[in-house]
């Protein structure tokens, strides 16, 4: 079975693993809206929990945005969620605000002891982007400044952690080279310094919900983009038409250098199947869990996927198994 709700859509989520439970927290809106493009600017936060992935129990909307005037008033988007070292939990989140229109995405950091009542840590946001690496809004050339979907990993290197996010570098003069996946580090998960992005390498107009994963001696991160961010060069070299869906990165270590996966997308069609996908380890078993984007005629879905099988070549590359058969092998 999947997760779906009947009276809400359902779109990027993040996974949590507590002792024998999974956590999953998603972004939702109400089907009343009647348009499922309206559902990014009336958005809430929700949480459900499941032992296998696949029978999911709801628990009902856990984080929304902020009341009074601040960065996340309007949104709260995409994020992941971390344990620290006492066991406390720590959501890191997109916010946007009324006050610039919604154009500028910030991170912002709440916690919790139960993974579903939440406090923001403070009024202001957790990390803000500045400086000469990452692009600012820019009328007529990209329709939002990026800065979402935190992605939070221990730093395998020290005490401290890292942090992966949807941004845009600047000076890039075609709209769809600009994408980028931009860097933070923190001591503490609470004061973080932003680095220049691990990742510029003028595929995509965006390369949104990463997720970095470590499988052996290599590193994965997975993003996503839609088939109309493909840059000319890219579009010219990838094996088939433009699709959307989720593909990957691949480094033999967490700060890079981060090459593309060769050949077709992990996870790709037209119109768009399946988006914002994650590689969940279990045991010795990889799973690949996306929401359901387009139905067989480009309607919109709105819900989680059951879990398909994911293997690994002997070149590190990374298969779908769908219904009996791998996909995109090569």
């Amino acid at each position: 079975m999947v997760l779906a709700l009947h009276d809400q859509w359902i779109w990027d989520f993040w996974l949590t693993r507590d002792g024998g439970d999974w956590h999953i927290h998603f972004l939702k809106a109400d089907k009343s809206l009647g348009d499922p493009n309206l559902r990014h600017r009336n958005v809430t936060i929700g949480h459900a929990i499941s032992q296998n992935l696949v029978d999911w129990t709801y628990l009902g909307t856990c984080f929304s945005p902020r009341q009074s005037a601040g960065f996340d008033d309007w949104t709260t988007w995409t994020g992941s969620i971390i344990a620290d070292r006492d066991g406390r939990w720590h959501m890191y989140y997109t916010g946007t605000t009324h006050g610039d229109g919604g154009l500028k995405q910030r991170i912002g950091h709440a916690i919790s002891a139960d993974l579903h009542t939440w406090t923001r840590v403070s009024d202001e946001a957790a990390l803000d982007i500045s400086g000469p690496d990452y692009e600012e809004y820019t009328p007529g050339h990209w329709h939002d400044r990026a800065m979402r979907d935190p992605h939070v990993i221990p730093d395998p290197r020290s005490n401290g952690y890292l942090m992966y996010f949807t941004a845009r570098v600047p000076g890039i003069e075609e709209p769809n080279a600009g994408g980028s996946i931009g860097f933070a580090t923190s001591p503490d998960l609470y004061t973080w310094t932003l680095q220049p992005p691990v990742f510029a390498g003028g595929l995509f107009g965006q390369m949104e919900v990463p997720q970095v994963v470590n499988i052996g001696e290599r590193w994965y991160c997975l993003f996503c983009p839609c088939a109309r961010h493909f840059s000319k060069e890219y579009a010219r070299t990838y094996p088939g038409m433009p699709v959307g869906g989720t593909h990957y990165l691949m480094a033999s270590h967490p700060g890079g250098p981060w090459q593309i996966a060769p050949g077709p997308f992990l996870d790709g069609d037209t119109p768009t199947r399946r988006y914002a996908g994650k590689l969940v380890k279990i045991e010795n078993d990889l799973k690949f869990l996306a929401f359901v984007h387009d139905g067989p005629e480009g309607e919109f879905v709105g819900e989680i996927g059951d879990p398909l099988d994911v293997t690994i070549d002997g070149n590190g590359l990374l298969h779908l198994r769908e219904d009996g058969a791998m996909r995109n092998a090569v």
